[in-house]
């Protein structure tokens, strides 16, 4: 069961799209509002994999770009988390992801001022003679099992996130994350290791 009605639409939602083609999820799944999907655009068949009694609450955004793809495992909450896949984000089952927690596989623009500068001019929206953007690098995230992401934390590409830590509020990760700690700071650091 799940509260998502067979024309792929939620029951008294606000937002009026349904859910786009290219999403699936699992059993007793609950989307509170199809609105957290509008900016996925993957050609990807799946391109987001949501698993069975997983929650996601009306903060949050899937913006998976052409290449992009999610994938969520079992009883994971997402409550207002941003998940930005231009490659791959993984996370895996029992998570609790919080309020304006972002999670990031790519930088989305170029570093070096000169492609930058390029990368803004392919951008405009109305601009005649658009250049096209530049190649952008990604790295998957991975966020392994019974993970704990704080409000406001910050999850960069080509970060792996081991079981059971948890990665306290406000903190960015910009490096792999061993199993069983909690790291807090910017750029985050260990500052507790579980038992």
């Amino acid at each position: 069961m799940t509260n998502v009605l067979p024309d792929r639409t939620i029951d008294q939602d606000w937002y009026p799209k349904p859910i786009p083609e290219g999403i699936e999820w699992g059993d007793g799944c609950y989307f509170e509002t199809t609105q957290i999907f509008r900016f996925y655009r993957s050609r990807h068949k799946p391109g987001v994999v949501i698993g069975s009694h997983s929650s996601c609450y009306s903060g949050c955004s899937f913006s998976i770009g052409k290449e992009g793809k999610c994938t969520i495992g079992d009883y994971t909450l997402l409550n207002g988390a941003l998940i930005m896949a231009e490659e791959l984000i993984e996370i895996g089952n029992y998570c609790i992801i919080s309020w304006n927690v972002g999670i990031a596989d790519s930088d989305f623009h170029p570093i070096d001022p000169v492609l930058r500068h390029q990368d803004a001019m392919a951008l405009a929206p109305f601009a005649e003679g658009r250049p096209p953007r530049p190649p952008i690098r990604t790295a998957p995230v991975r966020i392994k099992d019974n993970v704990w992401i704080g409000m406001g934390a910050i999850i960069l590409k080509g970060v792996t996130i081991g079981e059971n830590s948890v990665v306290a509020a406000g903190a960015i990760v910009t490096k792999d994350v061993p199993p069983n700690v909690v790291v807090a700071g910017n750029p985050a650091q260990i500052v507790k290791q579980l038992a």
